[in-house]
């Protein structure tokens, strides 16, 4: 089966259908082309995707990454963008291994073709120019052939005319000779032409042309073998990177079953919370008995003394209002001057203390919290505390790795002093102590904030019985807060000292929308757990294991109103003391 003999004819049908296989392959090159932008696109596409959904360096996304299912979604988004390297993988192999090689073997396969195919016109140009040959030398012989009949015909015909002398009949006697003559030797020279033309016609069809047909064969069909090779890389490109991708695949399988509902629920336990056990039950209180709206001084001071007795309180309260909450006056107030009335409330220290720690509230409300984390729960704050002691301690450890290095850096100049001056690194070293000696001081600060913490909190069936949700309300809440202060180092709860010295404000008919018509009744008593200096204005002094009453509870501020007797009244820490609400005391919240 060869196109030599099989198509010796079809010259101009093969020129055509090895055209179209030269265009069959640069549409498949064209085709893995756009296969690999559309890889290169999806790849980056994932990478995007895998990028968008990372969380944020030093956010608080950030620390959300610490539960295993949020870990295990890390890990497929990693997962993922190793997933995409791959797809640029099939790019990278595709264009070097497919789309190169064939665009270059193109250029060569377009060269082979034109070489062949010129040899082929050339063949043809060699046969038709031979036939044109042959047909010139015969024309030339019939030609000769009929010129010689005519001189032959004219000769006898002047040898049989009597009238014609015999000079004319000897001349055309050797006319028609030599027509003869020459009709032989064209006849001679058309055979000669004839039997070239015979061989150079058997050479083309049968040696020539063959041969060339051969050569565009083998080319049609190496073009063939080629792209089946191709094909055949294509998919091979695919198939390499399968176990890569069943790899990252057997990853997010791996990361899905890592997730663990029990730990991710403790976790959510040791970040929210806050050291405290949840109130006790509510007594009954029938309010068919005459109820004791307070008891005397002296059993009060009693129970303080000895610490023992829990006595509960019955009081008709009234809820005091929020602060800038407007209210009802009473006549007296309505016919009182505003302005006798606002200066006295600017005179008075309790309304200050409400307008510094109203300051303070809206400065956590806008995320700066106080340097020791007073405003967490105990627990919460131990942690807060523990992971600032390591992170200084990690920062020590760092100067002090500088500074070792810089030491040697030193001695060894001292050595070798060509290699540099020893009095060059001494800045540094000075530099490096001082912030080592800085670090150290934070360091016993943080310390000493957690000794204080860990040494005050009581055993776990001892804590206060307080909603943790109440210290989570802190920062959102303190624009209402009245008395909220920072915990100092030493324990006491400080803010900004003022010059004037503390005094006692008693009740007064002002109110101004701010304050109560009259004294705030008793909701409920508490004893404190620890003892409290209370050395700012608004606040009060309690010793560990004293009984006070409690006219206003914690609004979420971290502080709760108590009184000791009618004139003894402010605002102690919420952490500092046990809280026992009356049932049935109008204003009391129920803590959940």
């Amino acid at each position: 089966m060869s196109w030599g003999t099989e198509l010796w004819d079809q010259f101009d049908n093969l020129e055509k259908h090895t055209q179209w296989g030269i265009d069959v392959l640069e549409k498949y090159i064209k085709f893995v082309k756009e296969r690999t932008e559309i890889e290169l696109g999806y790849a980056k596409q994932l990478r995007n995707l895998s990028k968008k959904y990372q969380p944020k360096k030093n956010s608080k996304e950030e620390e959300e990454y610490r539960y295993t299912s949020t870990k295990a979604f890390l890990a497929t988004l990693n997962e993922m963008n190793d997933y995409a390297g791959q797809h640029e993988v099939i790019s990278e192999n595709m264009t070097s291994l497919i789309t190169g090689e064939l665009t270059r073997y193109v250029q060569e396969l377009k060269q082979e073709r034109k070489s062949h195919f010129h040899d082929g016109r050339k063949a043809q140009q060699h046969i038709e120019t031979c036939w044109k040959q042959l047909e010139a030398s015969k024309r030339r012989f019939e030609r000769d052939c009929k010129e010689a009949d005519r001189a032959q015909q004219y000769f006898e015909k002047m040898d049989a005319d009597i009238n014609v002398t015999k000079a004319d009949v000897e001349k055309a006697r050797q006319q028609a000779q030599l027509r003869h003559q020459m009709a032989e030797d064209s006849k001679a020279e058309y055979s000669s032409t004839l039997q070239k033309f015979n061989s150079e016609q058997h050479d083309h069809y049968y040696t020539h042309i063959p041969n060339i047909f051969q050569k565009i064969q083998d080319m049609e069909e190496r073009r063939i073998v080629r792209i089946g090779e191709s094909m055949k890389t294509f998919a091979e490109v695919d198939r390499q990177v399968i176990p890569i991708i069943g790899k990252c695949l057997d990853e997010i399988t791996k990361a899905a079953e890592s997730v663990d509902h029990k730990s991710d629920s403790q976790m959510v336990i040791e970040a929210f919370k806050s050291g405290f056990e949840p109130p006790g039950d509510i007594d009954f209180e029938d309010f068919t008995q005459p109820m004791k709206r307070t008891i005397s001084e002296s059993s009060l001071s009693n129970s303080r003394g000895d610490g023992k007795s829990e006595p509960k309180f019955g009081s008709k309260s009234k809820g005091k209002l929020w602060p800038f909450i407007k209210k009802n006056k009473s006549p007296k107030q309505q016919k009182e001057p505003l302005s006798h009335r606002f200066n006295e409330f600017m005179t008075s220290k309790p309304k200050i203390h409400c307008f510094r720690s109203l300051k303070r509230g809206l400065s956590l409300k806008l995320g700066a919290g106080p340097e020791d984390f007073s405003n967490l729960p105990p627990e919460q704050r131990r942690k807060k505390l523990q992971q600032k002691v390591d992170e200084l301690n990690k920062d020590i450890q760092k100067e002090m790795d500088q500074r070792d290095a810089l030491t040697k850096m030193k001695d060894v100049y001292i050595k070798n002093p060509q290699m540099g001056d020893a009095a060059s690194v001494d800045h540094r070293l000075a530099e490096l102590g001082q912030n080592i000696e800085k670090l150290r001081l934070e360091v016993q600060k943080f310390e000493g904030w957690l000794a204080e913490v860990e040494g005050r909190l009581p055993p776990r069936n001892e804590q206060a019985r307080r909603q943790s949700g109440l210290y989570e309300a802190q920062n959102t809440s303190a624009v209402n807060s009245c008395a909220q202060d920072r915990e100092s180092p030493d324990g006491s709860y400080t803010e900004e000292q003022s010059q004037e010295t503390e005094m006692k404000v008693p009740a007064t008919d002002f109110d101004d929308e701010f304050d109560d018509e009259e004294p705030l009744p008793t909701i409920g008593t508490c004893k404190a757990l620890y003892t409290f200096e209370g050395q700012n204005e608004g606040t009060i002094s309690v010793a560990e294991g004293e009984m006070l009453y409690v006219i206003e509870e914690d609004k979420g501020d971290g502080w709760t109103r108590i009184r000791r007797n009618e004139d003894e009244e402010g605002y102690v820490p919420t952490s500092y003391v046990e809280v026992y609400l009356d049932k049935n005391a109008k204003g009391a919240m129920t803590y959940i």
